[in-house]
């Protein structure tokens, strides 16, 4: 159980949610005696905060003990300065990787599917001239039996990835920069990513953003990938720079990509990307689905309960020790 100290709990929210969903929240806050509040200048004096928190008003905070983000992604609370504040406060951040892996996992299958399958020819084929390129689109479509999944990031959503690709008999490799043996796929340090990126038919990105991802998907990372390989991006677009990818499907090296998020978004209109060739773009509704908002809210609830035992919270990402 929490101390006696943080039993009255003053649980701060700045998210949207339709009726019927707030009233789930209250009533999960209720469950454990606490006090919820939109108030900008009450997230100095709560004690749990779930949203996206401003970072000064949080380390203004002297009572703050928990912070659930209600993202995956948390790249700018990812600093010295709020690490430090950490240490001091005895304060842990979650975010909310859980909730998204599924749909973002999904999401990802439907692009190897589409890509695949030459789904986006046939469509554009639709739109256009109502014309039957059969011959071309059936010597197009590939197999994905026995083709090679490299998967860059192995958190929450590449497990869920492998688990749906696992079926279809692909061959899955993972990379991390440090491997820590709990991985359920074969796995990949820093010194095998050259080999990995030549031998992979479907290179997924999902790396987050940080100093040490941005523009991880250079020129020099697109040369190495298999000639006719194919890219995704469901992680953040600064991890990927943007005229080497244009240049690699240009250039015909790259057989497609897919991609779901971009630098910056909305990518603008008369970007490069929009018109290169065999890339599939969509506006990054990787993570949503109809009930995002109800499992959102579940998955904070769940870690209330947990907070309020005393025991450990799912998907810690900045811990205070």
């Amino acid at each position: 159980m929490v101390s006696e100290e943080y039993r009255q709990l003053k649980i701060w929210i700045n998210g949207s949610f339709e009726e019927k969903v707030l009233a789930r929240l209250v009533a999960g806050v209720d469950s454990v005696g606490g006090e919820l509040t939109r108030e900008s200048a009450d997230l100095e004096t709560a004690t749990v905060a779930f949203g996206q928190p401003d970072v000064a008003a949080l380390m203004r905070s002297t009572t703050l003990r928990w912070v659930q983000l209600d993202s995956a992604g948390y790249e700018r609370y990812d600093r010295d300065d709020l690490r430090d504040h950490l240490r001091a406060r005895n304060l842990t951040v979650t975010n909310s990787s859980t909730v998204y892996a599924q749909p973002c996992a999904e999401h990802l299958l439907a692009m190897i599917f589409a890509i695949a399958r030459c789904l986006p020819d046939a469509l554009r084929a639709q739109a256009s001239d109502h014309s039957w390129p059969m011959a071309e689109l059936r010597a197009g479509s590939r197999l994905l039996r026995d083709r090679r999944v490299l998967l860059l990031g192995y958190g929450a959503i590449g497990r869920t990835i492998a688990g749906l690709l696992r079926p279809l008999r692909m061959e899955l490799t993972g990379y991390r920069r440090t491997p820590d043996g709990s991985e359920e796929i074969a796995m990949i340090g820093t010194t095998g990513l050259t080999e990995a990126l030549g031998q992979a038919d479907h290179v997924v990105n999902i790396l987050p953003a940080s100093p040490s991802t941005r523009g991880f998907c250079d020129s020099h990372f697109f040369a190495r990938m298999k000639p006719g390989a194919i890219f995704y991006n469901i992680g953040r677009g600064v991890t990927v720079d943007q005229e080497a990818l244009c240049a690699a499907l240009v250039s015909g090296h790259l057989g497609a990509a897919g991609l779901d998020v971009t630098d910056p978004e909305p990518l603008p209109v008369d970007h490069p990307l929009w018109t290169a060739p065999n890339c599939l773009i969509t506006p990054h509704t990787a993570g949503g689905h109809d009930r995002e908002k109800e499992v959102l809210v579940d998955h904070f609830l769940d870690n209330l309960q947990r907070y309020w035992r005393g025991e450990p919270l799912a998907d810690r990402i900045l811990r205070s020790v």
